[in-house]
């Protein structure tokens, strides 16, 4: 379903990915940077947003400022990180007594690590991709917030050599996962992800009918 919610610099394009049953916890996922063509859309947030559905979290994907139909302008940073805020709040408005989950893929990785790290309220941050490298990831370390990571094993923004590195400062609770033969874009391998997000959730069954 989609739907406008209210950020800093106007409204955001957003879209709703609802679990099969009553959901057990809430996401708010990120998308890349709309440089590399990175939209709520894209591939593997598609697939991200879906398998997340599967293990029973309602799902919250947006476009950022200056993204699609998304008012303002791409800031590449602060703005983004503002805007990750809103749609947090917004769904804990929507979902309210649900754990809250921050998830993003690649500079969506970064922004809701970030803001999911230093917020009270987020109970896990699930990094895909992220690119350690050229962002500061530092503030997530000591979050008591359960930590994941999706890494591709050919990883060319961000080798997973330094992945392995940053996850070695990170806290308890943590876990790595990486999707072999996949380079950061994951062609191909999407749906790799997709599993690798149910392995670490566990897939609610269906409800039964009647």
């Amino acid at each position: 379903m989609t739907f406008d919610l209210a950020g800093h610099a106007g409204r955001l394009e957003a879209l709703i990915d609802e679990p099969a049953g009553a959901p057990r916890a809430a996401v708010v996922l990120a998308h890349p940077h709309p440089d590399d063509g990175g939209t709520m859309r894209s591939r593997v947030v598609h697939e991200t947003a879906k398998a997340f559905a599967r293990t029973g979290a309602a799902v919250l994907r947006f476009n950022y400022r200056g993204v699609g139909t998304s008012e303002g302008h791409f800031t590449g940073g602060h703005g983004e990180l503002l805007d990750f805020r809103a749609a947090i709040d917004a769904m804990e408005r929507r979902t309210p007594g649900l754990p809250l989950w921050a998830a993003g893929y690649s500079f969506g990785a970064w922004v809701a690590m970030t803001v999911g790290a230093a917020d009270a309220r987020v109970a896990a941050v699930i990094g895909i991709a992220p690119p350690i490298l050229h962002h500061d990831f530092t503030s997530v370390a000591a979050s008591p917030a359960a930590k994941f990571i999706i890494q591709a094993e050919w990883d060319e923004v961000c080798p997973l050599k330094t992945v392995r590195q940053y996850y070695a400062t990170l806290s308890e609770p943590r876990e790595l996962v990486v999707i072999d033969a996949a380079g950061h874009a994951f062609d191909g391998k999407a749906g790799e992800v997709a599993g690798a997000i149910e392995d670490l959730f566990g897939v609610q069954p269906e409800p039964a009918d009647g």
